[in-house]
């Protein structure tokens, strides 16, 4: 048996003058975003997530704090033990019996402060994502109004209103539903994913900022928490009598 209608996307998207040509290519736009987005921000916590245990590994390792300084990383958790530090030199070398705000909450203030912004930096690009996974099925589903309409204006034209007249055009019209779909769910479950993923880099910056904030306001870290943050178990001992023996600075 012939079917009455082939199918046809490209040319339906055509006949449907500029606007779902529009709504085609706003699709197309979004899709490409947003998977630019998932691969550059994938590659991009794969690389913090290394960079981070690396320096946190580098840190606990150095003799001091000035050794610390000598750690190459440009990630935001160096960024955040740099301020750490500089906050609690600049603390001992200005405070006086006068100064109103002790170092404890002096670094504290000032390690919140670049969590903050460093936590703000991963979320970049997010909002995009957010905005594709909440606006294209909208957008496919405006595209398929106005597919069925232009259909149904043709039947109505041709006079010929048979199932197999009505239902290809319709059928057609659905396409731009099942695009706008297709372009949100990968969106979607990306912005999750890396949500997730931020939420796990941003609970260890403020891990390590705890421990910091402990070394830089009582001169040594507590003992147990130096094993969750050495990567290798034979290191434990050596790393604490290390952290143990860091100069507080000057």
């Amino acid at each position: 048996m012939q079917n009455g209608y082939e199918f046809n996307a490209i040319e339906f998207i055509a006949a449907g003058g500029p606007v779902s040509v529009a709504v085609a290519v706003i699709l197309l736009t979004m899709s490409v975003a947003s998977w630019y987005l998932i691969v550059f921000k994938t590659l991009q916590a794969l690389r913090l997530r290394t960079a981070f245990q690396n320096y946190v590994q580098k840190f606990w390792s150095a003799g001091s704090l000035a050794e610390t300084s000598e750690i190459k990383s440009d990630t935001g958790i160096a960024k955040i033990a740099a301020e750490a530090i500089l906050a609690a030199q600049h603390h001992q070398q200005h405070a006086n019996h006068t100064t109103k705000i002790s170092q404890d909450e002096f670094v504290a203030r000032a390690m919140n402060r670049s969590i903050a912004e460093q936590a703000a930096k991963m979320e970049t690009g997010l909002t995009v994502l957010a905005s594709v996974g909440s606006i294209s099925p909208f957008v496919g589903l405006f595209g398929t109004v106005w597919g069925i309409y232009h259909a149904l204006a043709g039947i109505s034209q041709s006079g010929q209103a048979t199932l197999d007249k009505v239902a290809g055009p319709v059928g057609e019209a659905l396409i731009m539903t099942a695009l706008g779909l297709a372009v949100a769910i990968p969106a979607v479950l990306a912005y999750n994913a890396f949500v997730r993923s931020n939420r796990v880099l941003s609970a260890t910056m403020e891990k390590f900022g705890y421990e910091l904030h402990t070394l830089l306001t009582t001169g040594a870290v507590i003992g147990s928490q130096v094993q969750s943050v050495v990567a290798n178990p034979a290191a434990v001992n050596q790393s604490r009598e290390r952290i143990h023996a860091v100069e507080m600075p000057a």
